[in-house]
């Protein structure tokens, strides 16, 4: 069913992502991005219950890796998701059928950000969809301890260091590489790990701060409970968004957690994936 292609590669390091075809023919195409706090994941996490659900709708999905953190900083790893899409308009369009004029973005958390950050780039999708991403990650949330982590068992800073590859690393098992998220929210050193830059360098890489007029219509979903990303970040975004008068839209999950997407069966997360389907038709298969 799925395709794996290696989008971009190198001496270091190769990335890959699935490209999984729906029936309809030259249909849109949902580019997701996994979560993971920058430190783990892969393009496998993507729940077979969305892949299917996107399939049925009409949807395209091609599922990308990325340079994981803090083996590679954020520059490097944004500059893959560029290149993620360049691949795909440029090159993917010879290996699949598929629209390249109708591009939409989805990530989770880390992946949110990410997805947030392709709305700054040249080579634009036409949509955007942010479940329980930041756009902010230069706010205390994000740079001093975090007391949800401070919480769970106290990570060595010898075991975490451990962790670390001296290799890049493009897929990241949360078995090995969530002790080095734990222990840099514990400590507030995870925007160090991920970043080695100061406040007003980093600035330029918070799509809070660089949405203007051209960004693309944007869909926010965030639960309330949010115990690891602030449900306030996607409130400041959507204002961020409005204010610059691009069309947005906020869904609030009511004592909705982190990752609440997942409770596959709840009428909520159904309505909200509705939603989803909705809003990307509304942007990807209409004619413009």
């Amino acid at each position: 069913m799925k395709t794996t292609v290696v989008y971009k590669k190198s001496e270091q390091f190769e990335i890959k992502a699935d490209f999984y075809p729906t029936s309809t023919q030259f249909a849109p195409v949902i580019v997701y991005i996994h979560g993971g706090g920058l430190f783990w994941g892969s393009r496998e996490d993507m729940k077979v219950e969305q892949v299917e659900f996107y399939l049925e709708a009409g949807f395209n999905v091609f599922s990308i890796d990325y340079r994981l953190a803090p083996e590679t900083k954020i520059p490097d790893i944004i500059t893959d998701i560029a290149d993620a899409l360049s691949w795909l308009k440029h090159e993917g369009t010879q290996q699949f059928d598929f629209n390249p004029e109708k591009v939409a973005v989805i990530g989770g958390s880390a992946g949110g950000y990410l997805a947030l950050s392709s709305g700054t780039f040249d080579l634009k999708p036409q949509a955007i969809v942010s479940f329980y991403g930041y756009g902010d990650i230069t706010g205390e949330w994000a740079l001093k301890p975090s007391p949800h982590y401070q919480k769970m068992t106290k990570v060595p800073k010898e075991l975490a260091d451990m962790l670390i590859s001296n290799e890049v690393i493009t897929v990241g098992p949360i078995q090995k590489r969530y002790a080095i998220y734990m222990y840099a929210r514990q400590n507030g050193a995870w925007i160090e790990k991920i970043s080695d830059m100061d406040i007003k360098e980093l600035q330029s890489y918070c799509p809070l701060y660089s949405v203007n007029a051209d960004y693309p219509p944007t869909l926010l979903l965030h639960g309330t409970e949010d115990e690891d990303v602030p449900y306030e970040q996607s409130v400041l975004m959507s204002e961020a968004l409005t204010k610059a008068e691009v069309e947005n839209h906020l869904i609030t999950i009511p004592n909705g957690k982190h990752v609440f997407d997942e409770d596959w069966q709840s009428e909520t997360v159904q309505n909200a994936f509705n939603d989803v389907i909705q809003f990307l038709k509304e942007h990807l298969q209409k004619d413009n």
